[in-house]
């Protein structure tokens, strides 16, 4: 029995389901119940009833994410290495410093950040609906973390006032994406259409045909005409796109452009995880019940 088989024996057996990442390699995304954004798996993991186990296939705030929405099961990360660098560069004492700063100014956070931080803000959002957020609150100042390219994009399209929290944060893999390798590309390639995730820099997103989350980005690909498409993410994202979309050709904006913290994920850490049901995701009561106030909010704007 190979690897692949072992998983999905050992899942069935403990009423395991497994969470894969866009951004997850491809073996793994193969062997995934679900494949989606962080909130669209954790989403997924409150319908799911039957389960008891939950091994998230991502980074550390998404498995706190799934935790935090599904306390009454074991929610698994496989690796205690596949940290987000972007959460990490928000800290508590930062957002309580600028909440002082700014009194009247509501706090929103991206859902990359850690369950202590998002136990601080108002209201969570995501990359997909952070607009529909921000135009929520009556407030046209608004606190918002961690990640500086998509605060602009927000108050670009808001018109609002949006200071981020911390003043530098970037996510070390989207920033990599510079807009002359695109014009580039587009050189070799005339009818393709420029598709970007919003954690882009701004250069790169006048540049795009499309500016979306990965979950956008995945519904564009099927609706546009152009069979060339130029993708500003993750390199993961990729392999569902070509799968889904087998009669269109698509091309990395920059090849490199690889989460190697997402990438620390194997079968081999899957099936250990399964196994030996490690690692477990802990949050206090008291951090969790308010980090769900702030997850649930976002959830209640879209429904």
């Amino acid at each position: 029995m190979n690897l692949k088989d072992k998983i999905i024996k050992l899942k069935k057996e403990k009423k395991a389901v497994i969470l894969a990442h866009n951004y997850q390699r491809s073996e793994i995304q193969d062997i995934a119940d679900y494949i989606g954004d962080s909130i669209e798996l954790s989403r997924k993991a409150m319908e799911e009833k039957d389960a008891e186990l939950i091994v998230f296939a991502a980074v550390d705030f998404m498995a706190e994410s799934a935790a935090i929405l599904n306390p009454e099961k074991k929610v698994l990360i496989p690796s205690l290495g596949a940290r987000c660098p972007m959460a990490q560069m928000l800290t508590t004492d930062e957002i309580k410093r600028y909440k002082i700063k700014y009194p009247k100014a509501p706090v929103v956070l991206y859902v990359n950040t850690l369950a202590s931080s998002k136990a601080l803000c108002d209201i969570c959002c995501t990359s997909a609906n952070a607009v529909e957020v921000v135009n929520s609150l009556k407030s046209n100042t608004i606190l918002f973390g961690p990640d500086k390219n998509l605060a602009d994009y927000v108050s670009e399209i808001t018109g609002k006032k949006l200071i981020t929290i911390p003043e530098w944060g970037f996510c070390p893999t989207h920033v990599l994406f510079q807009p002359e390798d695109v014009l580039i590309l587009k050189m070799k390639h005339p009818n393709a259409v420029v598709m970007v995730h919003p954690e882009c820099s701004s250069e790169m997103r006048k540049i795009a045909n499309f500016v979306g989350s990965t979950s956008k980005m995945v519904k564009f690909s099927k609706k546009t005409t152009a069979k060339t498409i130029i993708v500003g993410t993750e390199k993961g994202l990729l392999y569902r796109l070509q799968k889904e979309n087998p009669d269109k050709v698509f091309i990395m904006a920059y090849e490199d452009a690889v989460c190697p913290n997402m990438k620390l994920l194997t079968l081999d850490k899957i099936y250990s995880s399964l196994k030996n049901e490690k690692y477990v995701i802990k949050i206090p009561i008291s951090v969790a019940k308010k980090a769900r106030k702030a997850l649930e909010k976002m959830f209640e704007l879209n429904n």
